[in-house]
């Protein structure tokens, strides 16, 4: 097996794009050799716990309303060839995903990483859900097999907070500026 190493923010619109691109390839080919481990990075690390309001985060980002709209278009495009829905005008808020890194990771450990990464972006990018608020979170990672009344407990602490942030931290270090950054590498057979 060969692992494929995806450093990722549930935040990022592209990132959802070339998930669903992956996901194809790989429902393409059903004997590939790959096993996916999803890796944080966080886009905005400098949001409030509770996020920023869409808008004003956009016109912060891009300077005015008209020139992020010019971008939504072709964003769109793309998501549509990927076969995902990316219906940006429900997104309310831009979340801080520290704790939705939190899950994934948790998920990694119960073997469901893959089905809470999907969850987690057809809530905010087709749904327009808070993945930013915690008991959003609890609700997703439900919805994907986990134990919701757990996932809200551990939401509530902040364990696994600083690896996360450390591990968001060695991407940076290794030269990822950006995301969706993948990288392969040979699964330990062992």
């Amino acid at each position: 097996m060969i692992r494929l190493d995806i450093i990722s923010d549930i935040a990022c619109p592209w990132c959802h794009v070339g998930k669903g691109h992956l996901d194809r390839a790989l429902a393409a080919r059903p004997d590939h050799p790959f096993t996916i481990e999803w890796h944080p990075f966080q886009l905005n690390p400098e949001l409030p716990p509770e996020g920023m309001d869409r808008e004003a985060y956009l016109v912060a980002k891009f300077g005015s309303r008209a020139q992020y709209m010019a971008q939504h278009g072709a964003m769109v495009d793309h998501a549509d060839r990927a076969g995902v829905a990316l219906n940006l005008d429900k997104v309310a808020r831009t979340p801080n995903t520290l704790d939705a890194h939190r899950l994934i990771h948790w998920a990694g450990l119960e073997g469901r990483q893959g089905a809470v990464v999907t969850a987690l972006f057809t809530a905010l990018w087709q749904d327009g859900r808070d993945v930013g608020d915690r008991k959003v979170l609890a609700e997703i990672a439900g919805e994907a097999g986990l134990d919701a009344a757990l996932i809200a407990r551990a939401l509530a602490s902040d364990g696994d907070s600083d690896e996360i942030r450390a591990r968001d931290a060695h991407a940076r270090e290794r030269g990822v500026s950006g995301v969706p950054t993948a990288q392969l590498a040979a699964a330990d057979t062992a």
